[in-house]
């Protein structure tokens, strides 16, 4: 995820993000107040749905400025407060919904970590995994709830997770399915996760406070009897449901999630060794020179990409390139791109054929594509930029820009990394403009580390040539990361709540 900004702009972050708290109560008066001004301290648009409290409970929401009051008339249950708060937090254009409870078990000042993690992970449900739950001096009943729950998620969905009842979430509402059919009551939430997972929403655990009064300050509405039989009768409709409804589903979702990356490989592979390498040999054989032979492979590079780009090579995924700075590329220029993906390179080939791209290793060894890559030099950067700086130079004398990723490497995370100073060095010594190329989202499509292709969008962004650099490659270095740590962030906000 992008790097960690202050308190203050992580608030307004939620707010682009359209990110909102919603907290259900039912008769929480002894506490309900502190837990909405400590939620109000670390989101700025708070829903509180009392769900027909008969105490003190509205008089206390009602002197508590900057909250919207959702009421239902009577009490209807946890599921349908919820159900309450989604709807009208969607109605008011909101993406995001963090929720609580109003016992105050939760710590809104885990707020933060569960809005980071959903940042890095934006289509994914966040739950706050309580620590230390099995030291905590808690009932019998709730203990064997847990249990009961985590054990019939895990045959529900085939994912195991340790803290299914915790209340502390973040759903992306525009994930969430079957939202009309949800239970009303208690159960309602583990059949929130289990739809989600169904219909192939990742689950994302991460470690948060909790807190237990002690037994006599406690306010719970659990009814074990009565609660224990609803959920055994909703996990014996979900089970059936799995076997008949949810596993044939997942089958066929993961055959196209196959069919698509192995689409998108059979085209790389394709055109690499049945076009760009015979064509690349063929043209040595009858004596072109390096030269020609190079130039014919970067236009047909650029053709190739665009085609993927333009016609949706990546199936399940829209790609668009966003020429925000107007270049037309006609005079060299060295752009510098964060490193997402192996999808990357496809988007910055785009661009232009007169384009030299400084490369690692392994891409310029590759058995697939690393003779196309040689001999249309595109060089290893650890061959050493004075070494290649001659050459460099020939190129851009002949019109050609330079395209570096100045990480090396790309985090498991899409967070960007160290930058290096190369790029910068090179922009200094042949007098070009720097052209930052911002790429969002090809870390969600295939993660570092995955085989597998997912569904979503990538956005590449040509911003305006930067007119002024620091005083040395090394400080423009750690001043271009930081551009992009915040551009990153605010491409990110942008889109990722329509994803």
């Amino acid at each position: 995820m992008p790097e960690s900004v202050s308190h203050i702009s992580l608030i307004e972050r939620m707010r682009r993000r359209g990110i909102c708290a919603v907290i259900p109560t039912f008769n929480n008066a002894g506490t309900i107040a502190d837990v909405v001004r400590r939620t109000l301290n670390e989101c700025a648009d708070v829903y509180v749905v009392n769900d027909g409290s008969t105490d003190e409970t509205p008089t206390i929401l009602a002197s508590i400025e900057g909250i919207t009051v959702v009421t239902l008339p009577r009490n209807s249950g946890k599921g349908a407060a919820l159900k309450a708060g989604f709807r009208r937090a969607m109605a008011d254009g909101f993406a995001y919904a963090i929720t609580l409870d109003a016992d105050g078990q939760h710590f809104p000042e885990d707020i933060p970590t569960v809005v980071q993690a959903s940042i890095a992970n934006p289509r994914a449900i966040i739950i706050g995994e309580r620590r230390n739950l099995e030291a905590m001096e808690r009932s019998a009943g709730s203990k064997f709830a847990n249990s009961f729950s985590n054990f019939w998620f895990a045959v529900q969905t085939g994912t195991r997770l340790r803290d299914t009842q915790t209340g502390f979430r973040l759903y992306p509402l525009h994930k969430l399915v079957g939202l009309g059919l949800l239970t009303s009551r208690y159960e309602a939430e583990l059949e929130l996760l289990v739809l989600a997972s169904w219909n192939g929403v990742r689950i994302v655990p991460v470690p948060v406070n909790v807190y237990y009064p002690p037994a006599e300050e406690r306010v719970s509405h659990f009814r074990p009897a009565l609660d224990f039989t609803r959920i055994s009768v909703l996990n014996t409709i979900l089970c059936f449901a799995a076997l008949l409804v949810a596993l044939p589903c997942r089958i066929v979702r993961v055959l196209l999630i196959a069919l698509r990356t192995l689409y998108s490989l059979l085209f790389y592979l394709v055109n690499s060794l049945l076009v760009l390498t015979p064509t690349a040999a063929a043209m040595k054989i009858i004596g072109r020179s390096p030269d020609r032979v190079a130039e014919t492979l970067r236009r047909m590079l650029c053709f190739f990409a665009r085609i993927i780009v333009q016609w949706h090579g990546y199936p399940g995924v829209k790609t668009t390139i966003d020429n925000v700075g107007g270049h037309d590329f006609s005079r060299p220029a060295v752009i510098v791109s964060n490193h997402q993906s192996h999808f990357d390179l496809m988007a910055m080939l785009a661009l232009t054929p007169n384009l030299v791209v400084l490369t690692n290793d392994w891409v310029w060894r590759s058995p697939f594509y690393g003779y196309v890559i040689r001999n249309a030099e595109y060089f290893p950067v650890s061959a050493g930029i004075d070494t290649l700086m001659p050459r460099l130079r020939e190129l851009v004398a002949k019109g050609y820009s330079i395209a570096v990723y100045p990480e090396g490497t790309r985090s498991s995370d899409g967070s960007i990394g160290r930058f290096h100073s190369g790029a910068f060095y090179i922009a200094e010594q042949l007098g070009l403009p720097i052209v930052p190329a911002v790429m969002y989202g090809a870390n969600h499509v295939l993660p570092k580390g995955q085989c597998y292709m997912r569904k979503g969008m990538m956005r590449f962004i040509i911003d305006a040539a930067v007119a002024e650099t620091q005083e040395t490659p090394l400080k423009t270095a750690s001043w271009m990361r930081r551009y992009f740590i915040s551009r990153l962030a605010d491409i990110s906000d942008r889109y990722d709540r329509y994803q």
